[in-house]
């Protein structure tokens, strides 16, 4: 699989460990592993319904996944019908996923940030509220120069109230629709939508996750399907990054 000229990203969404599929449970890892990504981002919905066995089985799955990784939750991770939903809506996630519900990473070429977008005021529909937003906003800004400004959040920008709180960045990635996607989305440079990594909840097209090669004035997004005779790439996407000159991972 691909790594040559380009930082390699991998993106893995919507796992739903609780309403999974053990084929997709059991191989994703390994694949992911090979295309030796420099940079892991799974975007929320880890389990069905917040579930303390669902969340301990995300986090075995979480573990197995190459480093770094950089998580945000998803509308599903929270409780659904639940005195929990309301006095501690995160706390399962937390204990068994990341403690930082807006966690930073960097590696050499790219400064990653994740952005909670799931709320326990709405059931499917995000938000984005505005103290996270410009902690998000003021940690791209200082990225070093030639870095790749990646955001990373659960929901896509049609499925959010107050979206145009978003901070500027390379690359947005997101989840929630089981559908992959990619768009141009200025001043996002581009908008990554990953499909359902391992959910039995499919829309039409098996379950899959997006290989991301970012080089010198390009993105390619290849979508890795899962078939009967393990993954493979499907869909594969060449975009322009309008200038942006990346570092080489080592």
């Amino acid at each position: 699989m691909p790594g040559a000229d380009g930082l390699v990203v991998a993106h893995v969404s919507d796992l739903h460990l609780g309403a999974d599929d053990p084929a997709a449970v059991g191989s994703l890892a390994a694949d992911v592993a090979a295309a030796r990504p420099v940079l892991t981002v799974v975007t929320g919905d880890f389990v069905m319904r917040a579930y303390t066995e669902q969340f301990r089985r995300a986090a075995a799955l979480l573990d197995s996944l190459p480093d770094p990784v950089l998580a945000v939750s998803g509308n599903h991770d929270l409780p659904l019908l639940s005195p929990r939903r309301l006095l501690s809506p995160y706390g399962r996630f937390r204990r068994w996923i990341d403690d930082d519900l807006a966690p930073v990473v960097r590696v050499r070429g790219i400064t990653a940030v994740g952005l909670q977008s799931s709320t326990r005021w709405r059931f499917t529909q995000g938000r984005v509220a505005r103290r996270p937003a410009r902690a998000a906003a003021a940690t791209l800004a200082a990225a070093p120069a030639g870095d790749l400004r990646l955001l990373a959040m659960h929901h896509p920008p049609p499925q959010l109230l107050w979206h145009s709180r978003l901070p500027a960045a390379d690359l947005l990635l997101a989840g929630h629709t089981h559908l992959p996607a990619v768009r141009p989305l200025p001043p996002h440079g581009t908008l990554v939508v990953a499909g359902t990594a391992t959910s039995r909840r499919t829309r039409g097209i098996p379950p899959s996750w997006s290989l991301l090669t970012v080089g010198p004035d390009e993105l390619q997004v290849r979508e890795r399907y899962l078939g009967p005779d393990g993954w493979y790439t499907g869909r594969s996407v060449r975009c322009p990054m309008a200038g942006f000159q990346p570092l080489h991972a080592s």
